[in-house]
């Protein structure tokens, strides 16, 4: 069978596609599709594997969020039975699970960063500098410490390669004070609640990030939410510091990549089966724990239990 991402290339003829790392987006007149791939990406490069499943388990752990957060959001719809925009030769059994149809928004342009833990190149960074993305932080810190409170940490958002860390005062140029000002307590605020939530699961998310998006004056929250593609989820049954506790997202594909010998300018290696099914294990996991829902895939059709 094809791979997902080269069949949703044919499903939808003649629609306008845009092609991030994970996502395609249709645009469906006044409503647009997101339609997450297994791809995935590490290193700024698409891996040529991709993780069955990979794609379901963010958008279900998406739809999920949105319901339990109650923040304002793009979602319409995600089940494809209910899609009367999708035309008819879509592969609806193909899309299941993995789309969600949503709002057309006025996409705010950065990356709204929140970390409430010393970990990942912010943690690089206070090594050698004392800060994270240039606020101080006070001596002392261990990798993975949790924070004494979350701080906010923006990036541009770009279509390729490393968003770039900006300033909070570089955020007030690009989007005006008021908007900066109501992102940066948002994005605080819907951290602290998903990870308080989260925590009561057995996960610990250091750091996340969110987008963003306007329309009718209101700022709503738009793309994924507290996945382990947009978020460190650590185990908290294994939480230490001093070190870089195992992880629910991709860093395990990344440790093996580390392992291959590969330079990281030319294109990436086929991931051996184990590292698949490991990858994949971890995902799905991360949405047990979560939802308290199994996770199935019956034909192709995604189902939670």
């Amino acid at each position: 069978m094809p791979t997902t991402s080269a069949v949703l290339e044919t499903l939808l003829p003649g629609v306008p596609v845009r092609r991030g790392k994970v996502r395609d987006v249709y645009d469906l007149g006044d409503k647009l599709l997101l339609v997450t791939t297994d791809r995935i990406s590490a290193f700024d490069w698409v891996l040529p594997t991709g993780i069955p499943d990979k794609g379901r388990v963010l958008t279900q752990l998406s739809a999920f969020w949105f319901d339990e957060l109650g923040e304002q959001n793009h979602l319409l719809a995600i089940d494809v039975d209910q899609m009367a925009e999708l035309p008819p030769e879509a592969d609806r059994p193909l899309l299941a699970g993995r789309s969600m149809l949503v709002r057309k928004t006025q996409v705010v342009p950065i990356e709204c960063v929140v970390r409430g833990y010393l970990a990942g190149s912010g943690w690089k960074e206070y090594h050698n500098e004392g800060t994270v993305c240039g606020i101080p932080l006070s001596a002392g810190l261990k990798e993975s410490d949790q924070l004494p409170e979350p701080i906010f940490t923006p990036a541009t958002k770009e279509e390729s390669g490393h968003d770039e860390n900006i300033s909070f005062a570089r955020m007030v140029e690009l989007v005006g004070q008021p908007v900066a000002e109501e992102l940066r307590s948002r994005s605080i605020d819907v951290y602290r609640r998903g990870a308080e939530l989260a925590r009561q699961k057995g996960i610990i998310i250091a750091d996340t990030k969110f987008e963003w998006g306007e329309v009718d004056g209101q700022l709503i929250l738009i793309d994924e939410v507290l996945t382990p593609d947009s978020s460190r989820f650590w185990p908290a049954d294994s939480y230490r510091t001093g070190g870089s506790p195992p992880s629910f997202d991709k860093q395990y594909v990344r440790d093996w990549l580390e392992t291959t010998g590969w330079d990281k300018n030319s294109p990436p290696p086929e991931l051996p089966d184990e590292v698949v099914a490991r990858t994949r294990e971890k995902y799905i996991e991360a949405y047990e724990r979560l939802t308290g829902n199994q996770w199935s895939v019956v034909s192709g059709r995604w189902s939670g239990n």
